[in-house]
């Protein structure tokens, strides 16, 4: 872990040159920048894998653990996402809160960046709290008045309600989907087993899915990157 020191040296040289200004003009350094450093520095000794502990429809907590080649835990991180809350998290809170865990786990090494936050929860406070603002409250005081149910004259009254989510276009569920796979095959890279590949693989099934309802090429480029990397692991494995 001598190594570390220097890996410390580099995100800072990074922090001066990409880091990502935040509001009240503090600099950050990029989770994607600082994983790059880890892995041309340290190669394969140490393993980061994460887990999710809540996807309920509604959040998503997701843990990231470092292991060193022992398999001791050296560095851990978790993150908590509101789905719908910002564009990114409407399609992809699971991936921004595994990035943020991530960011998390690679601080807990003293590989932060500047602060102690992931990219993705740069702005992270400020959408919780409005998440929260918009949640019924679930401590009424007993003397608070409840609401009264509308009556009949009042439904008439309602204005009609036109509004629909527009569709998203070709281009853009496209564009959506291409950024999706460079995600996918960054992470698969991540992975140390073969095992956990496919549980990763198995839990962006959802999004694989829609890829491929839409995309089928891009799908078939999906499965091709799972391919290699899975190829990859077993030839480490029987190597």
């Amino acid at each position: 872990m001598s190594n570390l020191a220097k890996t410390m040296d580099t995100i800072a040289d990074l922090h001066k040159s990409h880091g990502v200004k935040q509001k009240g003009g503090k600099l950050y350094t990029q989770v994607v920048h600082r994983m790059e450093a880890f892995r041309r520095i340290h190669g394969t000794d140490f393993g980061l894998d994460t887990e999710i502990l809540v996807n309920d429809g509604k959040r998503v907590v997701v843990k990231a653990i470092i292991t060193d080649k022992d398999n001791r835990k050296v560095g851990a991180g978790m993150a908590e996402e509101i789905r719908g809350q910002g564009m990114v998290n409407t399609t992809s809170a699971l991936e921004n809160a595994e990035t943020s865990a991530i960011g998390r786990a690679l601080a807990s090494l003293g590989l932060a960046g500047g602060e102690y936050a992931s990219a993705n929860e740069l702005d992270a406070v400020e959408r919780k709290t409005q998440a929260m603002k918009e949640e019924p409250s679930k401590n009424v005081s007993p003397d608070e008045k409840a609401p009264q149910p509308l009556t009949k004259e009042d439904v008439k009254n309602l204005p009609p309600n036109n509004l629909k989510p527009r569709e998203l276009t070709t281009e853009e569920r496209r564009e959506i989907h291409e950024k999706k796979l460079l995600d996918f095959d960054h992470w698969c890279q991540q992975k140390r087993t073969v095992q956990h590949l496919h549980a990763y693989f198995n839990a962006e099934k959802v999004t694989l899915d829609e890829i491929k309802q839409h995309n089928v090429d891009l799908y078939k480029k999906a499965v091709d990157i799972f391919t290699k990397h899975e190829a990859n692991l077993e030839r480490k494995t029987n190597g």
